[in-house]
């Protein structure tokens, strides 16, 4: 896990090859304070990072990123207001890469949708 302290998995539930998690996020976490002093902001490139590690612990596969055709930041994630926090995955499988579409909810907001490719490395 890259994001060490950063998040905890409180629940996943799968229904027919998508999963939607439930995460708890650190909100003392060290990335808030550069980002932003005072008013913490999740970065978009955080966002990003948790579906690919929630990726990677459902294939149970090391992934790199190959590309990411349609990422769209649509709301601003403050831990401060909540540090409940969703994921909402669909992963398949085609060889050696895995597509994700994914859709990440802050306070019942869509905070990030993302359509990526990630590549079996190991």
């Amino acid at each position: 896990m890259h994001l060490k302290d950063f998040y905890s998995e409180l629940s996943t539930i799968e229904e027919n090859g998508e999963f939607t998690t439930e995460i708890s996020i650190n909100k003392d976490h060290e990335i808030y304070i550069g980002h932003f002093p005072n008013r913490p902001v999740t970065p978009g490139v955080i966002l990003m990072q948790l579906f690919k590690e929630e990726v990677e612990k459902r294939t149970k596969s090391n992934l790199q990123l190959q590309n990411a055709v349609n990422v769209k930041f649509m709301a601003v994630v403050d831990p401060n207001l909540s540090d409940k926090f969703l994921l909402q995955s669909q992963i398949t499988k085609e060889d050696d890469l895995i597509h994700l579409k994914g859709i990440a909810k802050h306070q019942d907001k869509i905070a990030l949708k993302i359509n990526s490719t990630y590549k079996i490395v190991s």
